[in-house]
């Protein structure tokens, strides 16, 4: 099942970004190969709301950038920019109503360069009061939100006690938007492992000021790279080390080539998964 690798959406394609009409060639590509999304949560528990003879695939975005979830303010007014993410994937909801909000994203609070829940600080035309709006709009509408650190930190590089604070002030920021809110998912800045590799997927942090003590407890955790994942089905199939598609050039059309080719697409209702 591919898990796609999404970060910047905008005016050019590169390593880290997908030009905004190629996105839209994107989505319109798997559904008429005749591939619907689901969330990794769904992936993971092996739940998938999709119609039978179908095949699931999962988009994931990374880094919470404003390309991918922007608004424009028109006479006091918010509305969805039609040409970032999510704008263009709730317009074709509506053309195509068994194409579902089913995406995750990995979100970053507070980092650099508008990297903080979709917008800040007027960057790209953003306020920051409209970052929690943002979080929750997307849990609202059945999107999954996932963890991806406090300001994407190599984790790799730092000891246990700083990686348990990263990671752990992630899913405090998640829990501000949308309160009670329970993170499932954790992506890795780069892909790198802390070097106490089950800090990412379990731990808590406490925090000096308040005594408020964090604990998260991932279910899965998402690699940066990779092919497409196994049958959720089979014993190769590991929550703790997901390996994700990067949505660089045709790499979607080579995945989905590939698993036809060798006859390991996933079908819904498919007498063997």
């Amino acid at each position: 099942m591919p898990i796609l690798e999404y970060h910047l959406i905008g005016d050019k394609d590169g390593t880290y970004s997908r030009e905004v009409n190629h996105f839209r060639r994107d989505i319109q590509l798997l559904y008429d190969r005749g591939y619907r999304p689901i969330t990794v949560a769904q992936l993971m528990d092996k739940k998938f709301d999709i119609p039978a003879g179908t095949s699931p695939v999962v988009f994931t975005f990374d880094d919470a950038s404003p390309g991918q979830f922007r608004y424009i303010e028109k006479n006091g007014q918010l509305e969805i920019d039609p040409n970032s993410a999510v704008g263009i994937w709730l317009d074709f909801n509506k053309k195509h109503p068994d194409w579902k909000n089913r995406a995750t994203f990995c979100l970053l609070p507070a980092a650099k360069a508008g990297h903080a829940f979709f917008g800040e600080k007027g960057i790209e035309g953003q306020k920051s009061e409209w970052r929690f709006k943002k979080v929750k709009f997307l849990a609202d509408q059945g999107f999954e939100l996932c963890n991806h650190t406090l300001w994407h930190a190599q984790l790799n590089k730092y000891p246990d006690a700083f990686v348990l604070e990263q990671i752990a002030r992630g899913v405090m920021a998640i829990d501000s938007a949308v309160p009670g809110y329970k993170v499932r998912t954790m992506a890795l800045p780069q892909g790198l492992w802390p070097k106490n590799r089950p800090l990412a997927w379990q731990g808590s942090w406490t925090d000096k000021k308040s005594g408020r003590t964090i604990r998260y407890a991932h279910d899965g955790v998402l690699k940066v790279a990779g092919s497409a994942a196994p049958s959720p089905f089979t014993a190769a199939f590991d929550t703790h080390s997901m390996p994700r598609v990067q949505v660089i050039g045709n790499a979607i059309e080579k995945t989905l080539d590939r698993l036809e080719a060798t006859h390991e697409r996933f079908v819904v209702g498919s007498a063997k998964p």
